[in-house]
């Protein structure tokens, strides 16, 4: 159901504050509220285009079930995304600043068929999870913090139905993985022109393997960051949720560990020194590319075979055919430096996390203080800096 007019105009003072006046905002808490609110437009746009151009045969094509209801799924959905782009829009305006605006949006070049928009989608919500997690420890105002929480909370709803949607295991881990501005610019920034987000993106990456990947999937890439660059100087880095550092592979040895199922987070690196799984102590001065997301579908559950028929031929078994280069648009081409025949044997997703802790807390920044590419704070102007970017808020 979408919210009236009304409703959403009595919604947004509610986010800030219940006094009738204006407050005075952070400016860290402006730039957080206005980054989140593009993102918002982003997702909006996304779903708009996506159920203009989709039909209820396309899905039933696509091996859906039961068209009429997941076309119902993706227009609840975009009804929430609008509801929130409209109120964040709302409170960005009642402390005292304007929204990003003239921002364009482009999804043809992943809106080409049901299969490949329905898991664009499903890495479009985990994906906004990571960016609402990545910037909580950025909020100061306690209010603002709890307001977006209540966004994030919905957009785990919408995670959790896409992953159904998408044949997979609705809940996949017990944790989800928090990601940095500078990242979710890194995997989204390319469907969005026109205006400035005020946060420059880390080099894009993309999986260039055909198929969904699985335990024992040697992982190829491609990307401006890591054309031309000496593969053995490079590592693998894939970090699933709630594990304390990032897997560290060597990047032509890049295999998926068997013991994984559901979201993967992977950046390539020129070291072996895994990242953190920590926004606030990440370090980003080691990454040549990404991030970029895959999922791995290895339990799936009778409820995403009741969404999708796993023998439809449409739909690749109910998993999207490749579900890693979904999200990476107007990439320069380049070579992939992966070697796709790599014969090394899977590593356990356990036994290569509990390796990496004792190299990380020897190498990892434990905090921005002893790092100070990795520093994260206000400058004197008021400019935050996170992880060596500084993200200037836009003039009002």
């Amino acid at each position: 159901m979408r919210f009236s007019t009304s409703f959403i105009a009595l919604a947004a003072p509610f986010l800030v504050s219940a006094l009738p006046y204006k407050r005075a905002a952070n400016p860290t808490d402006l730039l957080v509220l206005k980054f989140a609110n593009v993102l918002e437009q982003l997702e909006t746009q996304f779903y708009s285009q996506a159920l203009s151009k989709f039909q209820e045969s396309d899905f039933t094509s696509a091996g859906f079930t039961s068209a009429q209801l997941a076309v119902q799924q993706f227009k609840q959905i975009q009804s929430d995304e609008s509801t929130h782009t409209t109120v964040l829009e709302s409170t960005i305006k009642s402390l005292g600043d304007s929204a990003i605006s003239g921002c364009n949006f482009d999804f043809s070049s992943v809106l080409t068929d049901v299969p490949t928009m329905a898991a664009v989608a499903r890495v479009v919500e985990n994906v906004g999870v990571g960016a609402y997690l990545g910037a909580a420890h950025l909020v100061s105002d306690p209010q603002i913090l709890t307001a977006a929480a209540s966004i994030l909370t919905v957009e785990a709803r919408h995670q959790s139905i896409l992953n159904v949607l998408n044949g997979g295991t609705a809940i996949p881990q017990a944790f989800d993985t928090a990601l940095l501005p500078q990242e979710v610019v890194s995997i989204a920034g390319g469907f969005i022109s026109g205006c400035d987000v005020g946060i420059p993106g880390l080099p894009p990456l993309k999986v260039t393997n055909s198929g969904a990947p699985q335990p024992g999937t040697s992982l190829t890439f491609d990307g401006p960051g890591i054309s031309g660059a000496d593969p053995s100087s490079l590592s693998c880095q894939m970090l699933v949720g709630g594990a304390p550092f990032s897997i560290s592979l060597p990047f032509q040895q890049c295999v998926v560990p068997s013991g994984i199922n559901g979201p993967v987070v992977i950046w390539v690196t020129n070291s072996s020194q895994p990242l953190a799984n920590s926004a606030r102590d990440r370090f980003t001065g080691n990454i040549v590319a990404g991030p970029t997301m895959a999922f791995i579908d290895v339990q799936p559950e009778e409820l995403g075979q009741l969404a999708r028929d796993p023998n439809n031929s449409n739909n690749g078994g109910g998993a999207l055919s490749n579900p890693t280069t979904s999200l990476v648009a107007n990439t320069p081409s380049g070579t992939s430096s992966s070697d796709p025949s790599a014969t090394s044997s899977a590593p356990s997703a356990a036994g290569a996390a509990a390796a990496t802790p004792a190299a990380a807390q020897d190498n990892e920044p434990s905090s921005p203080n002893n790092a100070p590419p990795g520093a994260t704070g206000l400058s004197p102007k008021g400019d935050l800096t996170v992880n060596g970017v500084t993200m200037v808020p836009n003039s009002k």
